[in-house]
């Protein structure tokens, strides 16, 4: 027996295989729900009342869908290149911290549609020039993104810590570690009143559609699945892979800096070292369940967030605990995978 790559791969297995791999996670971990004592489908009963059973758990679960938005969109835009980048975690609290010190005066007397324009340009240039730095070392000495990137988060989150600690330190916080805040007239409109969602939920959907323009009717897109596929080939047929690779560690980064600006700018109006419970990572379960497809990136965050906003109340509501969630994701993760690999290549005797 030998693993061959399938010459044509269907577009139904490829639609199919998010459905199949949630629908697997789901089995595997109903098994665990039921291991605590808990009715499986009593407990997931619980988890979708818990995520869309109100007015205001629709606002939340679709609030903590726009990061997740923002940082699948960095996840797919670099994995569909080969650029594997783990650090969305550390470029979203750059874009947020960048956010929060020119959010509080220093662009407070323009008018508000400008400055929260210019905070959210500068907040992607700051995630893009964290990510810019490992695509060079990767291009230039064969250094390994993967370590570099993910390394990068740990001395983000400190590099926070000290600056919320020190420099952009609340005084008015009585203590607790946190920035200061954003100016009143800065923060994003709500879309929904009397509740958490804000715009940002309509700029994450125009921008996932802006990517899915770019990737699928521009060169620049060409190129990108051309370098993803094949480097060499690509290069044989004129790609300048190093121009490539650097444009897509700028969007990319600039992406996820997006979702640490849009967070701040909206519900978290400060930064803290946990204002992020791991959008970063999640956004990379997303971009895989969506199959590195811009549009389903908006889809799979929806139900990264489902799971995560429905997981509290279905721990109140069950004894279960929250973590199932972390669970459900890293199953969903490694049956995604396993999926694309049937469905990508085949056994041959």
């Amino acid at each position: 027996m030998r693993v061959e790559r399938r010459e044509d791969i269907s577009l139904t297995a490829l639609l199919i295989a998010p459905f199949a791999a949630i629908a697997v996670a789901l089995a595997l971990c109903a098994g665990l729900i039921a291991m605590a004592g808990v009715n499986p489908a009593a407990a997931y009963a619980e988890m979708l009342r818990g995520a869309f059973g109100s007015r205001l758990a629709v606002t939340e679960t679709l609030t903590r869908a726009v990061p997740l938005i923002f940082t699948g969109l960095a996840a797919a835009v670099a994995f569909r290149a080969r650029l594997w980048n783990i650090g969305a975690e550390g470029q979203f609290y750059i874009g947020a911290l960048v956010a929060a010190g020119l959010g509080h005066s220093l662009l407070s007397g323009l008018p508000a549609p400008l400055a929260i324009a210019l905070v959210m340009l500068a907040s992607m240039a700051g995630g893009a020039a964290l990510l810019v730095g490992p695509a060079l070392m990767r291009l230039r000495f064969g250094v390994d993104e993967v370590v570099t990137t993910l390394l990068l988060n740990f001395i983000v989150i400190l590099f926070v810590g000290l600056m919320v600690e020190g420099p952009l330190r609340d005084p008015m916080a009585f203590g607790w570690p946190q920035s200061v805040p954003v100016a009143a007239d800065l923060r994003l409109p709500d879309l929904v009143p009397r509740s958490r969602l804000h715009i940002g939920l309509i700029l994450a959907l125009a921008v996932a559609a802006l990517v899915w323009l770019v990737q699928s009717r521009t060169v620049f897109g060409a190129e990108t699945r051309a370098a993803g596929l094949n480097p060499r080939a690509a290069a044989f047929a004129g790609v300048p892979l190093t121009a490539t690779l650097v444009k897509v560690a700028l969007l990319s980064g600039g992406l996820a800096g997006l979702a640490g600006a849009v967070e701040v700018l909206g519900p978290a109006g400060k930064v803290t070292t946990t204002m992020s419970p791991g959008f970063g990572y999640a956004g990379i379960v997303v971009a895989m369940l969506a199959a590195l497809h811009p549009m389903g990136v908006v889809a799979a965050a929806v139900f990264v967030a489902t799971v995560f906003v429905g997981a509290d109340a279905m721990s109140r509501a069950t004894g279960v605990p929250s973590f199932i969630a972390d669970v459900i994701m890293s199953v969903s993760l490694l049956a995604m995978l396993t999926a694309l690999l049937f469905t990508t290549y085949r056994l041959r005797r």
